[in-house]
């Protein structure tokens, strides 16, 4: 393999699975997220493809294929660089497909991958405020600007009235100048920032208390710098100096899958990016993580 690669394995029941490339880190320059029947598994499992597919790698996100497994049995997934030195992070996941029903489990790539399983999060809404357009509200992990239309982002507001009884989210945003109110944490529903004073906000600290099953998953672009990524129930998020603009940010709250095993990739670690690779199972499926 590649050593520009990354590897896991996903161990699937007996079943119908979507393989659900959903989102890159790089949107320029997505890697490629190849899948096929672990080595000796190939007669356990087919792979479905599109029909102007010719084969099982999907090359953006938003793309994806379906894998029919008539007995339990591994499936590889592969993630490679669009180009040499690019980005190898990933967001698939592995969807068991039901009689009537679907039942998700997401996986991401990062320094350290773990593998959440969404809530019904449906009812979450982030209001941003963004330079020339006003307040923008959009759902989970959707972009407020973000990648494909960077814009700063003055202030935010975090609502969920369908919130789990017990869980308490907080959440506080920074200036570059010490603006007052910078770190100031605020409960659910109340705007934090600015509106028309062309003042960009440079962090975002989100917390979240009361739950041992759920936590952030954020993403976050600051002014001429990478995207950033972030699991946790403590989530901060800013630039390099901790002065670049915030100029696109989604929020997702996801449920923690248990640890299994450890899993780590089949050829030499790549130095300038090394990943440790964790397989988990979820609660209802059995599921990996890239």
């Amino acid at each position: 393999m590649n050593n520009a690669e990354q590897q896991k394995m996903a161990n699937l029941d007996r079943g119908l699975f979507f393989i659900n490339y959903k989102s890159a880190e790089d949107s320029l320059s997505p890697p490629h997220v190849t899948v096929a029947p672990a080595e000796g598994h190939e007669r356990r499992m087919e792979i479905i493809l599109h029909p102007d597919a010719t084969e099982p790698t999907l090359r953006e996100p938003n793309s994806g294929l379906v894998v029919r497994v008539n007995t339990p049995g591994a499936l590889q997934v592969r993630v490679q660089p669009m180009r040499p030195g690019g980005s190898r992070v990933a967001v698939v996941s592995i969807e068991p497909i039901h009689a009537g029903r679907m039942s998700v489990t997401s996986v991401g790539h990062s320094n350290s991958i773990g593998l959440h399983t969404q809530v019904a999060t449906e009812g979450l809404k982030l209001l941003g405020h963004v330079a020339g357009r006003g307040d923008v509200i959009v759902g989970p992990n959707a972009w407020i600007a973000g990648p494909t239309a960077p814009s700063r982002v003055e202030g935010l507001a975090l609502e969920w009235p369908d919130k789990p009884a017990g869980v308490d989210i907080r959440y506080a945003v920074q200036f570059a100048n010490g603006q007052a109110g910078s770190g100031r944490m605020m409960p659910l529903g109340t705007y934090a920032g600015t509106r028309g004073q062309a003042l960009p906000l440079t962090g975002v600290v989100l917390e979240m208390n009361g739950t041992d099953e759920l936590e952030f998953v954020a993403d976050a672009g600051f002014l001429n710098a990478p995207t950033l990524h972030a699991v946790g129930k403590r989530v901060v998020l800013s630039g390099p100096t901790s002065r670049e603009p915030l100029v696109g940010l989604r929020i997702g709250i996801e449920r923690i899958a248990t640890a299994e095993q450890l899993v780590t990739p089949a050829g030499p670690r790549q130095p300038a990016g090394p990943a440790r690779v964790r397989v988990f199972r979820s609660r209802s499926r059995q599921a990996s993580a890239i």
